[in-house]
């Protein structure tokens, strides 16, 4: 992959901002793009130009000097989206209407979309696979498939190189940068809280699932791995062509799998309550992420829990020392 400039819209989050480290390593140029409504300064890579904006304005930067775009901007609380579902229309669906006309504009032929599971809706079978059915439960995942609707049309119309990828459970830590979301509510960082005495139980919702152990089953994927399943997509994607790929290990983790992991790692007791099953939660989720092995040459290199976990409490417990020297190049929309 030769040296190039990108775009990384959100890329002050969680999975934006550990894309964005791989590509400076890498010897890429970075330009992250983000609002910080959800992401946070000091997440954004040193090395990196960072620009205090909303996707909806990126006509503003973009022009041809850029190689491509990676697309992390979006709202991603499914309860907030069935609660407030036009902040997700206007910011996922409008904010990437207007990025894909600035980049339409300026001629930058290649992006990379951060997609989700949520756009399957209930899985109709397991592991998932691309071509099975999309019938999102939330606003948020019609949200992304609306997204990955309209890239595909684009790439159809106007020649864009693009691969969406269909992200699973992401958890773990790279580089000084972790999960801290607010409000919190993925299940390992969720746990972690309890090790730490910031929480005092974590709820096991469901204990007489058709698993093992009775619990939900999930497909967790080191934020590593994921990041550089996007750095091989930016070589994988063709001129009107629209790659959609799940990103997962193919292996499920019950929720009690987790809460013994984070005690195993942490050395510290974690409490449970039992409580009634969530509606919607199916019994097991995990990706065929045989899609992703072959058009992009992709393996997860980081597949075990305890790793995922043990990163992701050097992170609970540490956080950034990084100390990110960004520069800021423009002032950003309201």
């Amino acid at each position: 992959m030769s040296v190039g400039k990108y775009l990384v819209t959100g890329g002050a989050g969680y999975v934006g901002s550990v894309v964005a480290q791989h590509l400076l390593e890498a010897g890429h140029q970075v330009v992250v793009l983000d609002d910080l409504s959800t992401g946070f300064r000091e997440g954004v890579p040193a090395g990196a130009e960072f620009i205090e904006g909303r996707i909806q304005d990126a006509a503003r930067w973009l022009d041809p000097t850029y190689d491509g775009v990676l697309h992390f901007a979006a709202f991603s609380q499914v309860g907030e989206s069935v609660m407030d579902p036009e902040k997700y229309w206007v910011n996922n669906v409008g904010g990437t209407t207007a990025l894909l006309a600035a980049m339409r504009e300026a001629g930058v032929r290649r992006l990379v979309f951060s997609s989700t599971a949520a756009t399957y809706g209930e899985p109709v079978s397991v592991p998932l696979t691309e071509t099975d059915p999309t019938a999102p439960t939330s606003p948020y995942g019609a949200s992304k498939l609306a997204v990955d609707h309209m890239i595909s049309g684009e790439c159809h119309a106007h020649g864009l190189a693009a691969a969406s990828l269909r992200y699973f459970n992401v958890a773990g830590a790279y580089g000084g940068c972790g999960e801290r979301h607010d409000p919190e509510s993925h299940l390992i960082p969720l746990v972690l809280q309890v090790a730490q005495g910031r929480r005092e139980a974590i709820s096991v919702y469901g204990e007489d699932y058709p698993t093992p152990d009775g619990t939900c089953v999930r497909d967790y994927i080191h934020v590593a791995d994921l990041a550089e399943a996007h750095l091989l997509a930016l070589d994988a994607v063709t001129p009107g062509d629209h790659l959609v790929c799940n990103l997962g290990n193919g292996n499920g983790f019950s929720v009690r799998e987790v809460i013994e992991t984070v005690r195993k790692v942490t050395g510290h007791p974690v409490p449970e309550v039992a409580a009634a099953r969530r509606a919607g939660d199916p019994a097991v989720l995990v990706a065929s992420a045989d899609a992703a092995r072959t058009r992009l040459g992709w393996t997860p290199t980081r597949p075990g829990l305890d790793r995922i976990v043990q990163d992701a409490w050097d992170f609970a417990r540490h956080g950034s020392a990084r100390g990110a020297e960004t520069v800021t190049v423009a002032g950003g929309g309201a």
